[in-house]
C-alpha cells in the first residue's frame, strides 16, 4: 500500500472566489466613498449657504448703514444751506449775526448729529458760531476753508476729520462756500459732526466680537471703524482690500477679504453713499461666520468616520468570513477529491492483489456470488477456473522468493491477457494458486478456456528445472454450473467442485486442464444445488 499524503491545505480562496470577495470589497469601499462624498458635499454645500446667508446680512446691512449716514448728513446739509442763504441775502450785522446765532443754537439742539455749526470770514476769522461764548480764532489753514477758497464749487464739501479746536473733539467737518454779492469769495458756512456720533450709531449693530464697521471717506481716510481705536482716525487705507475692492467693482460689492489692518479674514460688503464722498463697509470674521458650521461639521464628521470605520470593521468581518468560507469550501473541494482518489486507491487495495494487481480472492468471492445468482436468475451458464503453478515451491527454493514473485507477475499477465471478453476476471485465490470467472460459458467454452491459459503461461518459458517440463507450467480444473429451474448456486460447492477437477489435473501429471467433460458420472458434472 503506497504511505499516504496529507491533504493539501490554502493560504487563500481559488481565482474562482476571488471576484465575490473583490466584489464584496469593491462595493463596501464605494458605499463608504459615497457616505464620505455625501458627507464632504453636505458641508460644503451648508458652508456655501452659510457664507451665502452671511454675504446677503453684511450687504443689507452696508445698504441701511450708508442710508443712515446719507440720511445724516443730507440733515447737516441743509442746515447748512439755510445758514449760507442767512449769511447771503442778511448779511452779517449785529442785528442779522445774533439772529444768524441764534437760528444756529437752535438747530444744534434740535439735530442731534450736529457738534457745532460756524461761519467764517474770507480770512478765516471766527464770525459766528453756535458755541455759548465767542472764541478768537483763524481757521484759514484747515484743510476744507483751503478747498473752497480755491474752488467757487457751490456744493456740500466733506473733509477729513479733525480735531475741533473750539472743544478738542474728533470731528467730521461738512461745509459750503459762501459768496459775496459780486460772486467773490466770502467765507465758509461749517457744520461739524461728532466722530463719537457714529461710534453709538454704529454700536447697536451686530457684527460679531471681531466684526468691522467702516466709514471712510472715498479716497481711503479713515472717519471711523469698528472696533474704535482713535490712532486709526484720519489714516489712509486705500491700498487696503476693501478699497481695491472698491476702485475695481464700483460702488457696490462683497467679498472675502483679509484686512490690512489687523490682517483678519472677514466677510466685506461695502457700499458707497450717494451724493457725499463716504464708503461705508461693514464686515464679520470668517471664523465667527463658520464657528456653528465647524461645530456641526464637525459632529457629523466623527459621526461618519465612526460609521465608516464601523463599515470598514463589519465588512472587514464578512470579506474575512467570506475567505474563510472560501478557503473551506476549496479544501473541502480539494479534501473531496483527494478523499475519491484515496477512496478509488482503497477500492484498488481492497480488490486488487498487491503484487500481481490483479483482483484479489475477496473480489473474485464477491465476483462469483454476483455470477452465480444472474445465472440462477437468467438460467444463463457460469463457469469457474482453479489453476495451480506446477511445482512453484521447488522454484521459490531454487531461486528465492524475489524471483517467484516476478514469475507470479507474469504468470498472472499472461492469464489476464489470455482471457477475451471483459466480462470474464482472473484472481489471484491464494499463494500461487489462481482463480477464473467465466459468465455465461458452459463447460466446452470453459475447457477451451482454460487450454488457451495453459498454453500462455506455457509460451512465456520461464525456466523451471524443478518442472519436468523445464518451464513454468500450469494446471487447471474447469468446473461448469447451469441451474435448472429453482435451482440456486453454492460458491463454496462450486470452488469445492473446480478444486477437486484441479486436484485430479495435478494427479494425472500436471501440466494439464482436467473438467467436466473429462468426468464419466455426466449426471453429477452437469449441475449442482444445495
Amino acid at each position: 500500500m503506497p504511505p499516504s499524503q496529507p491533504v493539501p491545505t490554502l493560504s487563500g480562496p481559488l481565482p474562482s472566489k476571488r471576484p465575490a470577495v473583490q466584489h464584496a470589497i469593491l462595493v463596501l469601499s464605494l458605499f463608504c466613498a459615497l457616505l464620505v462624498a455625501a458627507q464632504a458635499w453636505s458641508a460644503w454645500s451648508a458652508q456655501r449657504s452659510r457664507l451665502a446667508e452671511h454675504a446677503a446680512a453684511t450687504s443689507n446691512m452696508a445698504g441701511a448703514l450708508s442710508a443712515q449716514a446719507a440720511g445724516s448728513l443730507r440733515i447737516v446739509d441743509t442746515v447748512l444751506m439755510s445758514v449760507v442763504e442767512r449769511v447771503e441775502q442778511d448779511g452779517l450785522d449785529q442785528r442779522a449775526s445774533n439772529r444768524l446765532r441764534s437760528h444756529m443754537r437752535n438747530m444744534v439742539g434740535q439735530v442731534k448729529e450736529l457738534h457745532g455749526l460756524f461761519v467764517y470770514g474770507a480770512d478765516g476769522s471766527w464770525l459766528v458760531s453756535s458755541l455759548d461764548r465767542p472764541l478768537a480764532g483763524n481757521n484759514q489753514d484747515r484743510d476744507y476753508f483751503q478747498y473752497h477758497l480755491k474752488n467757487k464749487d457751490r456744493g456740500t464739501h466733506i473733509g477729513a476729520p479733525v480735531r475741533s479746536r473750539s472743544s478738542g473733539v474728533w470731528i467730521l467737518p461738512v461745509s459750503r462756500r459762501i459768496d459775496n454779492p459780486d460772486g467773490s469769495f466770502g467765507g465758509v458756512a461749517l457744520g461739524s459732526v461728532r466722530i463719537d456720533f457714529f461710534a453709538d450709531l454704529y454700536d447697536s449693530f451686530d457684527v460679531g466680537k471681531a466684526g468691522v464697521i467702516l466709514l471712510a471717506l472715498d479716497n481711503g481716510t479713515v472717519v471711523y471703524r469698528r472696533p474704535f481705536n482713535e490712532k486709526l482716525i484720519g489714516q489712509n487705507i486705500a491700498n487696503g482690500a476693501v478699497f481695491k475692492l472698491y476702485w475695481k467693482n464700483g460702488p457696490v460689492g462683497t467679498a472675502m477679504m483679509q484686512s490690512k489692518v489687523d490682517g483678519v479674514v472677514r466677510l466685506y460688503s461695502y457700499r458707497h453713499l450717494d451724493n457725499f464722498p463716504l464708503l461705508v463697509a461693514t464686515a464679520e470674521s470668517k471664523q465667527e461666520i463658520l464657528a456653528e458650521w465647524q461645530k456641526s461639521t464637525l459632529l457629523l464628521s466623527a459621526v461618519t468616520v465612526l460609521v465608516v470605520l464601523l463599515l470598514a470593521g463589519v465588512g472587514a468581518r464578512l470579506v474575512r468570513q467570506m475567505i474563510i468560507r472560501n478557503q473551506m469550501e476549496d479544501e473541502l473541494v480539494l479534501a473531496k477529491e483527494h478523499l475519491q482518489e484515496r477512496n478509488q486507491e482503497l477500492t484498488v487495495l481492497a480488490t486488487r492483489d498487491g503484487l500481481t494487481g490483479i483482483a484479489n480472492r475477496r473480489h473474485f468471492e464477491e465476483t462469483l456470488r454476483l455470477e452465480l445468482r444472474r445465472a440462477a436468475r437468467t438460467g444463463a451458464p457460469v463457469s469457474l477456473l482453479l489453476i495451480d503453478i506446477d511445482f512453484f515451491k521447488k522454484y521459490n527454493d531454487r531461486y528465492g522468493h524475489v524471483a517467484g514473485d516476478a514469475s507470479l507477475r507474469q504468470v498472472a499477465s499472461a492469464l489476464r491477457d489470455g482471457l477475451g471478453r471483459p466480462s470474464d476476471q482472473v484472481a489471484r485465490y491464494g499463494g500461487e494458486e489462481f482463480a477464473v470467472v467465466l459468465p455465461g460459458t458452459g463447460a466446452v467454452g470453459a475447457r477451451y478456456v482454460a487450454e488457451r491459459l495453459r498454453l500462455a503461461v506455457l509460451e512465456l518459458g520461464i525456466e523451471h528445472p524443478d518442472n519436468p517440463a523445464g518451464i513454468v507450467t500450469i494446471s487447471a480444473g474447469a468446473a461448469s454450473f447451469h441451474a435448472g429451474p429453482g435451482e440456486a448456486g453454492d460458491p463454496d460447492l462450486f470452488v469445492t467442485r473446480a478444486d477437486a477437477l484441479l486436484y485430479r489435473a495435478k494427479a494425472d501429471g500436471r501440466n494439464r486442464v482436467c473438467s467436466d467433460l473429462d468426468n464419466t458420472e455426466s449426471a453429477e458434472a452437469s449441475s449442482f444445488s444445495i
